[in-house]
């Protein structure tokens, strides 16, 4: 078995609460108010602008060209691709760049991100790759078990299944897959221990995201 599946088995019930969240159910068949869907769409901008500084992290402490490469690849597929998706959507809003930018984190945006940057920061490569997995395979997972069902005729959600469910996204988190499969080879129980738990605690945030956008969780007071 692959280490990255031994990953998903401890995590499989976080995944698949994901998708019976009534956000992510929401979202699947088009019934999301529009409110709690840009919700998502302000603070996962917000996110992302964290995200790409993993994969800045990656580029840095890649051990060769190749991957420096790659990774740089994905940094520009997450900072162009993904947040211009998410400025499509803000514009259906009436949402500027500006505004994007000014939105504050709300408390489970800046711990997740939080977590993320001092884990890539502080640990090796397969402490970052453990760590981002959840974000950029968990969301090709929930996309792609959505997309094998009707789409929702709401063309925001139907762009939100159709980009995370496209080869582009699913190829990326191959790679990921492999990079992290490759570098576990042969390391101690302490060492997959630590990355298992790492793996979950990002799939919990993953998990608690959705329902910071469901139940408006800013700051209070």
């Amino acid at each position: 078995m692959r280490f990255t599946d031994e990953l998903f088995a401890a995590a499989e019930p976080v995944w698949r609460a994901q998708l019976e969240h009534p956000f992510v159910r929401g979202l699947a068949d088009g019934s999301l108010e529009e409110e709690r869907f840009k919700r998502w769409v302000l603070q996962d901008y917000r996110y992302l602008k964290e995200f790409a500084r993993v994969f800045a992290w990656a580029v840095a402490k890649a051990p060769d060209l190749a991957s420096m490469s790659w990774y740089a690849e994905v940094l520009h597929l997450t900072l162009n691709t993904e947040m211009e998706l998410h400025r499509r959507y803000a514009a259906r809003f009436g949402l500027t760049p500006q505004d994007l930018e000014a939105e504050p984190m709300w408390p489970t945006t800046r711990a997740y991100t939080d977590f993320l940057v001092r884990v890539a920061a502080d640990g090796d490569m397969l402490d970052l790759l453990a760590a981002l997995l959840p974000c950029a395979w968990g969301y090709v997972y929930l996309a792609q078990a959505m997309a094998a069902g009707p789409l929702p005729s709401d063309q925001r959600y139907r762009d939100w299944i159709t980009q995370y469910a496209s080869p582009e996204f699913a190829q990326a988190s191959d790679r990921l897959r492999g990079e992290l499969d490759r570098l576990a080879e042969g390391i101690g129980e302490e060492k997959r221990a630590r990355l298992v738990e790492l793996f979950l605690i990002s799939s919990r945030y993953e998990w608690q995201f959705w329902e910071m956008c469901w139940q408006s969780e800013a700051w209070r007071p």
